[in-house]
């Protein structure tokens, strides 16, 4: 079924690919993808989660990166992204109402296609939004994940006046009255379109280009920005994993990326949480913007070359 998957210029879809939907428990259809390793001994299945506003066809890089490594990678578009169903009318708008439904997703992908279709040991490498789904699902991945490696997770705003708490609190309050659903940063137009000289995303251009062109070929994949409503799901989602309770009690080794020129998330806040996080460890790549894997290659050698050294048998040590 690769015909689900969006071939564009200079965006291949990689060898062995296997692309689905999977009915989640309140019926909406996510799609997901799996594909085999490329270089043998097998060592594994990495589940790639992407970030928000994100697709499967925009890691098609990145997956071959992994199959040469040796491993099989298991991704998937989250409810309201990509080619996964919408959740309201406007699908350009970035809308969920708990970030729950994102773990939810993620629980049944793992036991209902990553299980019983690919092989493990299994790892995590996650960018952005996706690394706060992984967070707050990392208790019911202890027993079947070995280690995490977290892009740039969205820990909070970089440069805000207010804390995530008050921020949670008022968009709480603003969709309690009914205004869940305007955009609270963004507008209508896909991040992707802007022009690439003011884009915060990354410094490569011909990366860059490539996403761009993958939501220009098929547009309905694009979202906007995010709505109140999905703003206050991720604040409270920030709240649960940055509670002390969750740092102390955490059981799966996680290596924390952050991009030391992000302009999207907090540097800071991510920096932090690495050092109060039990079994966690942080890399900061310095000139990085906030999508390190789709960065020039100086600053995604250096993301991987960490992968390399977290990950078992992906390189020859370990830190």
């Amino acid at each position: 079924m690769t015909d689900l998957l969006h071939e564009t210029s200079g965006n291949p879809v990689p060898a062995n690919a296997v692309c689905g939907f999977l009915r989640a428990r309140d019926g909406k259809r996510i799609r997901y993808a799996r594909f085999e390793p490329a270089a043998h001994p097998p060592k594994g299945t990495v589940l790639l989660l992407p970030g928000r506003n994100e697709c499967i066809e925009k890691y098609f890089e990145t997956v071959r990166d992994l199959q040469d490594r040796g491993f099989g990678v298991a991704t998937l578009d989250w409810r309201g992204h990509g080619g996964s169903d919408r959740l309201i009318r406007d699908g350009r708008r970035g809308y969920v109402k708990s970030f729950g439904a994102y773990a939810a997703d993620l629980d049944q992908f793992f036991a209902e296609v990553v299980l019983p279709d690919c092989r493990g040991p299994y790892y995590v490498l996650a960018h952005s939004a996706g690394a706060l789904v992984a967070l707050l699902a990392a208790a019911s991945m202890a027993n079947r994940v070995e280690r995490m490696v977290l892009i740039a997770p969205f820990l909070a705003l970089p440069n805000q006046p207010v804390s995530m708490a008050t921020v949670r609190r008022l968009c709480g309050l603003l969709s309690l009255i009914g205004l869940g659903r305007l955009y609270a940063t963004g507008g209508a137009r896909p991040t992707q379109t802007v022009p690439f000289a003011v884009n915060r995303l990354t410094t490569d251009i011909a990366r860059y280009q490539r996403n761009t062109r993958i939501f220009e070929s098929v547009p309905s994949m694009a979202q906007g920005g995010p709505t109140i409503r999905w703003l206050h799901a991720a604040a409270v989602a920030i709240g649960k994993v940055t509670a002390p309770g969750f740092l102390t009690a955490n059981k799966v080794p996680t290596l924390i990326v952050a991009a030391g020129a992000d302009e999207v998330v907090s540097t800071r806040a991510v920096e932090w949480f690495a050092r109060h996080l039990r079994l966690g460890s942080l890399v900061t790549i310095d000139g990085a913007r906030h999508e390190i894997l789709q960065e020039a290659d100086l600053y995604r050698e250096q993301l991987f070359a960490a992968f390399d050294a977290f990950v078992p048998g992906s390189g020859d040590s370990m830190p």
